[in-house]
């Protein structure tokens, strides 16, 4: 058997072993990493980025300063200061304006970006937000199944990060993330 940060697909945990869905608070996590649904400028807004921002302290907004922020689809990794996660992976979201123009290409790309960022930095617990879904008005059955999709797809081919959490806002938002990995599931069987 190979070691936890290099194994071939034979070694890996099943697919419903390594998602979870839970309803919650993302900055209660004790994961390796959360990401922030941030905006381009990496320093704090609303929802969950300024959640992120208020629990780690004033050390993140000054290290996210000097990152010179974050264009959209794009990711960018920091300390996570006095969250419970070491780190957070930060991603900018696309708002969206219709669906006409490349939303969901951005999007997935974002989850593409951090799952990356978290297997380059031997990340083995990953908890995400709905991105965009707030604020940025993407629509909740659309950015969940991109979400689920995207996620799925980089842990068949990786075998990190070991496990990814969805933390969801609302038992209903948990409820449509379960119903989508449920159905991947069942068509990858």
């Amino acid at each position: 058997m190979g070691s936890p940060l290099h194994t071939d697909a034979t070694d890996r945990a099943p697919l419903h072993e390594r998602l979870s869905v839970v309803v919650g608070d993302i900055t209660k996590i004790d994961a390796d990493a959360i990401v922030n649904a941030a905006n381009e400028s990496l320093l704090g807004g609303g929802g969950v980025d300024g959640a992120i921002h208020r629990a780690a302290g004033p050390e993140l907004r000054e290290y996210c300063a000097r990152l010179h922020g974050c264009p959209t689809g794009e990711a960018r990794i920091t300390p996570g200061f006095r969250l419970p996660s070491r780190h957070v992976i930060h991603t900018v979201g696309p708002i969206w304006d219709g669906g006409v123009h490349g939303e969901d290409r951005y999007l997935t790309s974002c989850y593409r970006n951090c799952l990356a960022i978290a297997a380059e930095n031997g990340i083995h617990t990953l908890a995400f937000p709905a991105i965009s879904t707030g604020a940025y008005s993407y629509p909740m059955d659309q950015a969940t199944l991109i979400a689920v999709s995207t996620v799925c797809e980089h842990l068949a081919a990786s075998p990190t990060p070991v496990r990814v959490i969805f933390c969801c806002f609302s038992e209903d938002d948990a409820q449509l993330y379960r119903d989508i990995i449920e159905v991947r599931q069942e068509t990858a069987a």
